[in-house]
């Protein structure tokens, strides 16, 4: 697993290559954005060198990639760690029907039961929630209040250039492929951008410093 500081308090966690998880520093230990897959021992090895241990993992949303190792993490950590994952994408993990027709993407079954059910505008320690629906349907952002560094999940890639999940892109087919509501992530994207991050982190690609400019040609050709 390779890391990299991007702030004081943030580590971009890349598993495999291709699919991200962040450590978020807080004054009682970290916060883990995402989970990445077969990756429990590496990220609290990560923790555990950073010197402080995990206390919750916060969910952007219910897909595979990103909840893969929740339940080693939580079968390890037990109740130290709180988990909190976005309101719809856990009451589809729960059994639910919360939409009509076939979710796209992997949905696997979780053993781990989501302690807080995450809504806009809540906060998890310096985390504000940002609702981004569409590449799932409870999808969410988290926005650092500290120096707004954004972690937008799977609303935009970064491989080459900045891009919306609405649409293929022929560096990194296969979060289009798994977006649920392409209009909705469409919205979601523009939504992001107006709040200005400073820096862009995203669950599959590099950090992106000063991200208006890459966001702004990101919507412009998913809006073609």
């Amino acid at each position: 697993m390779n890391a990299t500081n991007v702030t004081s308090n943030i580590t971009q966690l890349t598993k495999f290559h291709f699919v991200n998880a962040y450590l978020v520093r807080e004054d009682d230990g970290f916060t883990l954005v995402d989970t990445a897959m077969r990756a429990a021992d590496d990220l609290l090895a990560a923790a555990q060198q950073s010197g402080a241990a995990l206390r919750r993992i916060a969910l952007t949303h219910g897909h595979g990639d990103h909840v893969g190792s929740l339940d080693e993490l939580k079968d390890r950590l037990g109740d130290t760690v709180q988990v909190l994952m976005p309101d719809l994408d856990a009451r589809i993990h729960a059994g639910e029907k919360v939409v009509e027709g076939k979710l796209p993407g992997s949905w696997p079954k979780l053993r781990t039961v989501t302690d807080v059910r995450l809504s806009p505008g809540d906060r998890v320690g310096s985390l504000e929630v940002v609702a981004s629906p569409g590449h799932t349907p409870g999808h969410v952002a988290f926005l650092d209040t500290r120096d707004r560094t954004m972690i937008a999940g799977d609303v935009f890639t970064s491989y080459g250039k900045v891009a919306v999940t609405n649409h293929f892109q022929l560096r990194f087919p296969f979060a289009a492929m798994a977006t649920w509501d392409k209009s909705k992530d469409l919205e979601s994207a523009k939504a992001l951008r107006a709040l200005d991050p400073a820096i862009l982190l995203v669950g599959h690609g590099p950090p992106v410093r000063d991200p208006g400019g890459p966001m702004d040609e990101a919507l412009a050709r998913a809006a073609r």
